[in-house]
């Protein structure tokens, strides 16, 4: 027999549940960023470990707790690598007091050249907060390359007396709880990554 006072209270229900289902899935609450969102990407591996500028061993949950930047190239870069960096400097200067959660980590793909004495002179010339790391062996670099899905090539010039490192030169952003979240397009633009930034720190 039909019971219209429980098919009013079933009805109330169901528009109850679907409006909380609908608010849920919607998730209003989510960031929007301007850079590339590969949060929850699993075919990435970020865990690595490298040797810094003063020769200490690190490891991607070293930083956990901050936001990583983390950048690909060389020092004998001469663009891409030094752009990327300055702008870099410039994302850190108007992050204001924030600037204390981030860490930048420029990893060289030519460990060849760039020593650890190297690195120690050409990365603090940027600013004395950025950290320079290196693979220790030709397998370390592998699996970074391999982790972070970047394009690295040795090109020697024609008379085979120098060499270039064509690579990736996009970056990569790691939040506090060293989960893989944004992929950085070069020459975005500091203040559009200042704004992406600001939403993982706070």
């Amino acid at each position: 027999m039909f019971n219209q006072t429980n098919f009013i209270r079933i009805l109330r229900f169901s528009i109850v549940f679907c409006a909380v289902s609908f608010l849920t899935a919607c998730d209003f609450s989510a960031k929007k960023f301007f850079n590339t969102d590969i949060t929850g990407a699993s075919s990435f591996n970020p865990n690595f470990e490298l040797v810094d500028q003063l020769g200490n061993v690190r490891h991607l949950s070293d930083f956990k707790g901050k936001v990583a930047i983390i950048f690909f190239g060389y020092t004998q870069c001469p663009d891409v690598c030094p752009t990327t960096l300055m702008e870099i400097k410039e994302v850190v200067e108007l992050l204001g007091k924030d600037k204390d959660k981030l860490q930048v980590i420029f990893i060289t793909v030519d460990p060849e050249r760039d020593t650890q004495e190297v690195l120690a002179q050409y990365i603090p010339s940027f600013d004395p907060s950025f950290l320079g790391l290196r693979p220790a062996t030709p397998e370390a670099l592998e699996q970074v390359v391999k982790g972070f899905k970047i394009f690295v090539r040795k090109e020697s010039t024609q008379d085979g007396k120098y060499y270039t490192m064509s690579h990736t030169s996009g970056s990569y952003v790691v939040d506090q709880d060293g989960k893989l979240r944004l992929f950085i397009k070069h020459n975005q633009g500091a203040q559009t990554l200042v704004n992406d930034l600001k939403q993982l720190i706070n």
